[in-house]
């Protein structure tokens, strides 16, 4: 028997207003996350791929609760996460964890290292300082940092360094999710293969789930479970990481699949390759988001908004070439 999802997404929507006037009444809305969801397993990784802009930070950061969102649902080991108070939120912050971006920008430069991991800890009740100390040389180790430049600050490290101290800062709280937001990408490549290994290493040690962000198919492949493929604030595919990168249905998918150096799919997509711009998130097509795109437009496509249905087992994907009567029931 299935044990349940450590966390159901149902719904998801966050809209950014666009504000004009003096009074900055608003004009118009950003559609950043449109109706999306989905869940992940405890231990596992869901990746969340798409083109910049297409909803898939704002998505992980509204999971945390760290952007307000504006309707939906989100459980947390069955708890309602948008309906806690901050009184209720705080503790479970300290399971649901953040790996940014930029390994420079996100440490505060004015601290050293032991002390940024420790400001987690501090915030959590660990108050006896030696405990503290114990766990900030505990984690600076296993992330592959010696403990005894724990003093030191982040300008005295390397790219591929710093976003260790942030995965050890994220770590030593020992939670149970953890969202990382482009990890690597800001990093050389030979580094990216170090921390990626790094991430590997700790969610088989501690168990943990992952929700990874990337524009890179080449590391979603490499740490993922399961994909979701983001279009314009909407999931238009979800299936395993080998259903995705060995049979994708939907046109986007396969191009972005295209677009990868000596991929098989690379191949199948050379006669329709991906072009034009993505569309304003402010004014979305109507119909199906990807239309103006896509190779394999129809004239169902222009009007009406594909559902977001299965066709097999686990794999979903909205695109009207998948017409509910070829559906799994």
């Amino acid at each position: 028997m299935r044990s349940a999802p450590l966390l159901e997404v149902n719904g998801l929507k966050k809209y950014f207003p666009l504000r004009k006037g003096v009074l900055g009444k608003a004009a118009g809305w950003v559609y950043a996350v449109d109706d999306i969801s989905f869940s992940l397993d405890r231990g596992k990784t869901l990746g969340l791929v798409g083109e910049s802009g297409c909803g898939k930070s704002t998505t992980g950061r509204s999971v945390l609760r760290l952007i307000e969102p504006d309707a939906g649902e989100i459980l947390f080991e069955g708890r309602e996460v948008l309906k806690m108070g901050q009184d209720e939120l705080r503790p479970l912050r300290k399971d649901m964890q953040l790996v940014f971006q930029d390994p420079f920008a996100s440490l505060n430069p004015r601290l050293s290292i032991g002390e940024i991991i420790a400001e987690g800890l501090i915030v959590h009740g660990v108050s006896n300082k030696t405990e503290r100390e114990d766990l900030i040389e505990w984690v600076l180790s296993r992330v592959g940092i010696r403990p005894e430049l724990k003093s030191r600050f982040p300008h005295e490290f390397s790219g591929g360094q710093r976003q260790r101290v942030g995965i050890a800062r994220s770590l030593v709280l020992q939670p149970k999710l953890i969202v990382a937001d482009e990890p690597v990408s800001a990093l050389d490549v030979s580094i990216q293969a170090q921390v990626m290994n790094l991430l590997v290493e700790i969610q088989e040690e501690f168990g943990l789930s992952y929700i990874v962000i990337a524009h890179d198919l080449a590391v979603v492949e490499y740490l993922s479970d399961h994909v979701a493929i983001m279009y314009l604030g909407k999931i238009v595919e979800y299936a395993s990481d080998r259903d995705i990168y060995t049979s994708p249905l939907h046109p986007y998918t396969q191009s972005l699949l295209g677009s990868i150096p000596f991929h098989p799919e690379r191949e199948k997509t050379k006669k329709a390759p991906l072009q034009g711009e993505v569309p304003s998130p402010i004014a979305p097509p109507p119909g199906c988001h990807f239309h103006t795109r896509c190779p394999r437009r129809m004239e169902a496509c222009d009007q009406l908004r594909p559902e977001f249905l299965e066709v097999s087992p686990g794999h979903r994907v909205a695109c009207h070439l998948y017409p509910p009567a070829h559906r799994k029931a």
